[in-house]
């Protein structure tokens, strides 16, 4: 190791005229090492940098970060410990090294992540933060979680969301669909959550869903996507999705029809609006005014928020969609390939001319559903009637009307399902059964009441009242009076 004495003996054998090979003669000193320090021009001191050395922890540190990160997404009391870091690492990363040294590192982390996540942002007018939250619903009767989006606009502080069963690609470009037809315009920069929903991260890559980017070329707005286990950067909509939560669904909201749901929920936005600004002291309302300024305004055509896919059918004629959720198609279509379109809260079976055979509602989480719709397997039964008594239609049928097609003959049982798959295809499943209920008459069924009902059922709504005629009375009474009098009206 060469000192700086040493250096200015080269730099003063220089001066006095010694050439390279007369300095190396001397000091025995590597001629390059003597160019090199004839050459240099900035000898000033730099600040002492510790060499890092390596730990035994270092391959696991992206993946107790991960966890970490993670914690930030749920209730406090089910964070990780660091035992609880160090005991996963032994059971499922094959860790071998100390407690003490993972102690060490979340303590070091946490204190980072707490240190960051003091650092105050500025935000412009005119963007839009994204991430999800999760809740609480009763649908219809029974509680489930759900995930909901929120959009939050850190510059005015205002916020919308909206309930969804899962957190794909559909449910997050039906959300930002639904909002900026609410808010009459698109944001210009949307700021995700290390790609929820929309892409996949891998290292520093993020990889988005093509019909993400779909969506984004036809909405034209600009993407960022925070850092891993940077919350800081995204303070905003991390608070927002708590204040949702507080303020929106506590107690447990009830719904039946979701999509109805997250209409009404967009407008519960107004109440948070007409309040002030925490720091800024202007009405949240207002401060929005500028952030709508700096909207693009809409697309002349409304993307359709839906993917298509290919499916094998089993031989139930079911295709199976994320490894565990079952949707019906045709019986007929056994082992062979169907398309669906997925969209957010729906399932489209698509037949092969590009209609739509049977929508099924979407099924969420990692339990196994099966979902079917026994009005694709009609023109089957039809040609099987003996199946009836073991068929899914039947369970369907209101009591009487069960009741009364057990009873027939199989000539006649045929002839009534090939009724109810005729006015299927013209009315619906539905409208089908309850018009073959009410035109049911003890043991009898006519076909043209059926229709009729049908048909009645279709435009008008089966206890719609009549429509009021023009008012007959005057003619009542001249045919009353007879002779007596002419009528007045």
């Amino acid at each position: 190791m060469i000192n700086m004495s040493d250096i200015n003996d080269i730099r003063d054998l220089s001066k006095k005229g010694y050439r390279i090979s007369d300095i190396h003669s001397i000091t025995k000193r590597d001629p390059k090492t003597i160019k090199k320090y004839l050459e240099k021009e900035d000898f000033s001191e730099t600040p002492p940098i510790s060499k890092k050395n390596q730990s035994i922890l270092d391959p696991y540190k992206e993946t107790i970060s991960g966890w970490l990160d993670e914690d930030r997404k749920h209730w406090k009391k089910q964070h990780h410990t660091a035992r609880r870091v160090y005991d996963r690492l032994v059971s499922e990363e094959a860790y071998t090294g100390s407690y003490e040294t993972v102690q060490r590192y979340v303590k070091i982390i946490r204190k980072d992540i707490q240190n960051k996540a003091t650092q105050e942002l500025i935000w412009e007018p005119g963007n839009a933060e994204v991430d999800f939250g999760e809740a609480d619903f009763n649908v219809n009767g029974k509680c489930l979680r759900r995930k909901y989006l929120v959009v939050s606009f850190p510059y005015s502080n205002d916020g919308y969301a909206q309930v969804f069963g899962g957190e794909t690609a559909e449910c997050v470009c039906q959300g930002l669909q639904d909002i900026f037809r609410y808010i009459e315009g698109v944001p210009e920069t949307l700021i995700f959550d290390n790609a929820t929903g929309v892409g996949r991260r891998v290292g520093e890559t993020v990889t988005v869903t093509e019909l993400f980017k779909r969506f984004r070329a036809h909405y034209g707005f600009q993407i960022k996507f925070c850092n891993p286990r940077s919350g800081w950067e995204k303070g905003s909509v991390e608070n927002k999705v708590g204040t949702v939560r507080r303020n929106l669904f506590v107690p447990v909201r009830s719904y039946n029809d979701i999509i109805e749901f997250n209409k009404g929920l967009l407008d519960e936005h107004i109440r948070k609006a007409d309040e002030l600004h925490y720091k800024k002291g202007v009405l949240i309302k207002e401060l929005f005014r500028d952030d709508v300024k700096h909207f693009a305004p809409l697309p002349s055509k409304e993307f359709n928020v839906c993917r298509y896919e290919w499916f094998k059918a089993d031989g139930y004629g079911k295709i199976c969609i994320e490894g565990k959720h079952y949707y019906s198609t045709r019986p007929e279509n056994h082992g062979k390939n169907v398309m669906a379109g997925i969209m957010s809260h729906y399932i489209d079976i698509i037949n092969d001319d590009g209609t739509v055979l049977v929508r099924h509602a979407r099924q969420y989480g990692d339990v196994r559903t099966d979902i079917s719709d026994y009005s694709t397997t009609l023109e089957v039964l039809v040609r099987n009637a003996g199946a009836f008594g073991n068929s899914g239609i039947r369970k369907d049928m209101p009591d009487p009307l069960r009741e009364y097609m057990d009873g027939l003959e199989k000539h006649e049982l045929k002839t009534t399902l090939s009724l109810l798959s005729e006015l299927n295809n013209t009315y619906g499943y539905e409208t089908s059964l309850e018009a073959m209920s009410r035109s049911l008459r003890g043991d009898h069924l006519s076909g043209s009441d059926v229709r009729v009902v049908a048909e009645r059922i279709s435009s008008y709504g089966a206890d719609t009242p009549p429509t009021p005629g023009p008012d007959l009375s005057c003619y009542d009474r001249a045919f009353r009076a007879g002779e007596e009098g002419a009528c007045s009206c």
